[in-house]
């Protein structure tokens, strides 16, 4: 009997450990979200930040657009602070501001109460009327204004004829002028209000005029107490905007009047652009600071008189 040697049993070799996955760099996902926004930081800086910054720069310097520039301190914002024509430019857009935007509140806020009744027929074809003039080239409405209110052959004075009313110099006429194109840019521009108006009724909750109805508010009282608060900032958005356009309107008075007649419709728009015409570029860029700081104010104004008192 043969003794055969007892083999002990192989351990079986554990399989080899499956290759661990890389670390992912941290650096990936959070540099990410920044390179998404990168694009937006590079555009505004070339085209917005360092033209802002080379403005104010040239506001205190005495450049015609080629050579040297020359630094003179604040002798452009002395010169534009003590000139006649920079604060009868700030009167003349004063005026149309008055002229524009007061009317403009109420005439779009009462289109925008009718506009959101929904037992208006047509509503739809009501807002396409008032959103046209808007969307229409202003260089456009602007030779329709000339033609229109000419004093000779224009079709409104034609219609004052039909009545027995005489001639008015609408466009010739210190007097008229700036009505005339306060006209105008209210037809370009009360569309644009009667939107954001409408946007701000159509955000008040119907329940809110229910449980006033069933309180025995009336229309009138529901309007006071109800709408105009509850609208209060749309009204606030829409004279900030509307002042920053009055005061630098430009197109209307280059197109139709050429700033005249005498200076009588020379806003600060296009006081500022016969700085940039005439290459006094120091003196342009001191202008636009001034306008700024103007709008500004008065925005901040307008925007502290219509807060509410809660706020």
């Amino acid at each position: 009997m043969t003794t055969g040697t007892l083999t002990p049993p192989r351990k079986e070799r554990a399989a080899p450990d499956s290759p661990r996955p890389a670390r992912r760099s941290r650096r990936g996902p959070f540099l990410a979200p920044y390179l998404f926004v990168a694009p937006f930081y590079i555009v505004f800086a070339a085209f917005g930040l360092y033209p802002l910054v080379f403005a104010l720069q040239l506001s205190f310097t005495d450049w015609k657009g080629a050579g040297e520039a020359k630094f003179i301190g604040l002798e452009n914002y002395t010169y534009l602070l003590t000139s006649e024509e920079f604060w009868s430019s700030l009167g003349n857009s004063a005026v149309m501001w008055l002229l524009i935007v007061p009317l403009q509140i109420v005439g779009g806020l009462a289109a925008a109460v009718l506009l959101a009744n929904a037992k208006l027929r047509l509503r739809g074809m009501f807002r396409v009327a008032f959103i046209a003039p808007f969307v229409t080239p202003l260089v456009a409405m602007a030779q329709v204004w000339i033609v229109a209110f000419d004093t000779d052959y224009g079709l409104v004075n034609h219609l004052f004829n039909l009545v027995g009313l005489p001639d008015v110099d609408w466009l010739q006429s210190t007097v008229w002028a700036k009505p005339t194109l306060a006209l105008l840019f209210l037809w370009k521009t009360t569309g644009f209000a009667i939107i954001i108006l409408l946007a701000g009724l159509q955000a008040v909750p119907g329940d809110v005029y229910e449980a006033a109805a069933l309180d025995g508010a009336s229309r009138k009282r529901q309007f006071w107490s109800l709408t105009l608060p509850l609208v209060r900032r749309s009204i606030a958005f829409l004279v900030v905007v509307q002042t920053l356009a009055v005061f630098q309107m430009f197109a209307e008075p280059f197109v139709v009047t050429q700033g005249g007649p005498y200076g009588s419709t020379t806003t600060g728009g296009l006081y500022l652009y016969n700085h940039i015409l005439a290459s006094d570029l120091g003196t342009g860029a001191a202008n636009s600071f001034l306008l700024v700081l103007l709008v500004f104010a008065l925005s901040l104004l307008s925007v502290r008189l219509l807060r509410s008192r809660d706020e």
